[in-house]
């Protein structure tokens, strides 16, 4: 059975096979030539770009360690801020080239600019280095521990981050308390956020939370559409765990992306900050070709919510059997 909804959580699949047996499942042998070429395809894909790609992944990485963590040993300053963007764009430019990612960025005039907040539709993680790559932002997460850890405190020394405890993640309030301290201090970066809360397969926009857009602040609509001819870039966090995301992904022809920025928009007179998400999020669909719903993303994880389901049952009670109105006059 299919829906407009759990279709949104699994990979998109192709029309035509692109020698990726990922990306038909129902792949049978054609041919002796194509079974010959997806071999090849499959000798250079592992043997030689994966482990050039985890070469740069972990060059990449570590030099945002140690660079940033020099960083942070300088006082305050302009300086101490030149230098913490150049080595952040230098690293995230490096994880991109891990993945061979080929971005195509359009209306560079509507970059995010500081104290404001950049808003993204969510597919994947490396959503994060496709737009770190094109300028600085301060990212907003929950503290980690491990490799994770690590890169985050080394990161927040060069840069305010801001991160949050589990047990302060749940604190609507002093969650927005931090990010409007941050976006009133205009010397800061603009504040990287995925309303969605998840990961959606790039063929719609879901439900945006509206706790950002309750910050009265300018926002900064970013459209991100991934080709899934050459490597399907969403992660299915039900099927799959980072690391082996992210060795799909360095096994995969290359990551080709498109990323618009639209113009900034402001909470209008007498709109609410469901309203005002709700228009965002239709602005970033239309702008990316993809579909816009009114669903919220966290199903992938929950349950329906039986108001929810009740709500469509009211409809398609009415598809059915009509308006009292229209029965009348009949």
């Amino acid at each position: 059975m299919d829906d407009e909804v759990t279709k949104r959580f699994s990979p998109e699949e192709l029309e035509s096979w692109n020698l990726l047996t990922r990306s038909n499942y129902n792949f049978q042998h054609i041919s002796l030539r194509l079974t010959v070429l997806w071999g090849l395809g499959l000798l250079i894909r592992y043997c030689f770009l994966l482990p050039l790609r985890v070469t740069l992944a972990f060059t990449g990485v570590g030099l945002l360690v140690v660079g940033t963590t020099m960083v942070g040993i300088l006082p305050n300053g302009r300086f101490k801020n030149f230098l913490s963007e150049k080595v952040h764009l230098m690293c995230y430019r490096i994880c991109v080239r891990a993945l061979t990612a080929i971005i195509t960025y359009h209306d560079s005039e509507n970059k995010p600019k500081n104290g404001g907040i950049c808003v993204a539709n969510h597919t994947s993680p490396i959503d994060v280095i496709i737009l770190a790559s094109d300028g600085c932002y301060a990212m907003v997460g929950q503290v980690h521990g491990g490799l994770m850890g690590i890169i985050q405190r080394s990161m927040v020394k060069a840069c305010p981050h801001i991160w949050f405890e589990r047990s302060e993640v749940k604190d609507r309030s002093l969650v927005a308390k931090r990010l409007s301290d941050h976006v009133e201090d205009k010397t800061k970066l603009p504040i990287l956020i995925f309303p969605e809360g998840t990961c959606i397969n790039n063929t719609s926009v879901m439900m945006f939370k509206k706790g950002s857009f309750e910050i009265g602040t300018t926002m900064y609509p970013v459209a991100i559409k991934y080709d899934p001819r050459f490597g399907d870039a969403f992660w299915n966090s039900s099927k799959f765990g980072m690391v082996s995301y992210l060795l799909r992904m360095m096994s995969s022809w290359a990551i080709v992306c498109s990323v618009w920025y639209l113009p900034p928009v402001t909470r209008e007179e007498g709109e609410d900050a469901v309203q005002f998400a709700n228009r965002v999020k239709s602005a970033i669909a239309r702008q990316g070709g993809l579909v816009d719903l009114l669903w919220d993303g966290g199903l992938k994880r929950e349950k329906v919510k039986g108001t929810f389901k009740e709500e469509q049952q009211k409809l398609y009670s009415k598809m059915l059997v009509g308006n009292p109105e229209d029965r009348s006059r009949s």
